[in-house]
């Protein structure tokens, strides 16, 4: 047996934060329960989203065999009303609720594009224990985004680096499994979409993969591995990439993912962003417009002290 479905989730309505451009210091008027900024949880609207994700996630075909999250708050927190429900209905099973492990992963974080300061790191799995349980984090993760900040490009190959590993794990697992949940972010989600399906457009900002709040998005698997190294994850197309190091965090190995290769050899998707399950339905949709949008203000500014001190 080897994974044949990725389910991806976007978090829930979130409350805000801001940032000062100069410092690079972020606040916000509500206290986060991990206490960063940068990290908050979702407001009470967002609360009732996720309850009705969860709702959704507990009838989808195959069901969830596997569950990947970001470390903020927010994701795990989207999770949550589902994660119970799982646990909830394993606790009453023969051997109780060991099943309901969600696989905190770094490669899967946020993404704070280009800026002149170091971005915000999430909170140890220590603290997010205290909040969530059922909480599993490896020694080693896969992979963690340079606190120097990332570019468009360098978040596409970091979510294409993690989904190869993520997926090399699940077709080796002995316990087969069929479909893997990943709950992250706006950017993660549109660059995870692109990444499984090949598929990155000239225009880094079009509109292709959808990721409205709590959206709903699923990739079935072009092919199976047929030969017992591409079952251990090695791809016929990109090969076997060089491993990550914390070291050179911004250099991410790659994978040949482009020009509609995919990752492991390529996925279809099958869902795109639906939110039909939700009350509110589709809401706080995001592209790269936007980062580049805010990029080019930043230059701007930057453009204009610089006129203003005579440089």
């Amino acid at each position: 047996m080897v994974l044949e479905v990725i389910y991806v989730v976007r978090h829930g309505y979130r409350s805000n934060w801001v940032v000062d451009p100069e410092t690079g210091t972020y606040s916000s008027n509500i206290r986060s329960p991990t206490g960063i900024a940068s990290d908050p949880a979702l407001a009470s609207y967002g609360v009732q989203q996720a309850e009705q994700l969860g709702a959704h996630l507990l009838q989808v075909d195959p069901p969830v065999d596997l569950v990947y999250s970001s470390p903020f708050y927010r994701c795990l927190q989207t999770l949550s009303p589902f994660t119970n429900a799982l646990a909830e209905k394993a606790s009453k099973a023969v051997d109780g609720e060991g099943k309901v492990k969600v696989r905190v992963e770094p490669g899967l974080g946020e993404f704070y594009g280009l800026a002149r300061f170091d971005h915000p790191s999430p909170a140890s799995i220590e603290v997010l224990n205290t909040h969530f349980p059922h909480l599993h984090a490896e020694k080693d993760p896969v992979i963690v985004p340079s606190t120097k900040g990332e570019s468009i490009s360098q978040l596409h190959d970091r979510l294409a680096y993690c989904l190869h590993h993520l997926i090399k794990q699940a077709d080796a697992d002995p316990a087969g499994p069929k479909s893997l949940l990943i709950c992250t972010h706006a950017a993660a989600m549109i660059a995870i979409g692109r990444a499984l399906t090949g598929r990155m457009p000239e225009d880094e900002g079009e509109d292709d993969f959808n990721c409205f709040t709590c959206s709903f998005s699923k990739f079935v698997r072009r092919r199976k591995p047929t030969s017992s190294v591409d079952q251990e994850g090695t791809d016929e197309v990109s090969g076997s990439p060089e491993t990550w190091s914390p070291q050179k965090a911004d250099e991410i190995p790659d994978i040949n993912w482009r020009n509609g290769n995919g990752v492991a050899g390529g996925w279809d998707c099958v869902v795109n962003g639906d939110c039909s399950f939700l009350e509110g339905g589709e809401e706080r949709g995001w592209n790269f417009y936007m980062e580049k949008e805010r990029i080019a203000r930043l230059e701007l500014e930057a453009q204009q002290e610089a006129a203003g001190a005579g440089i």
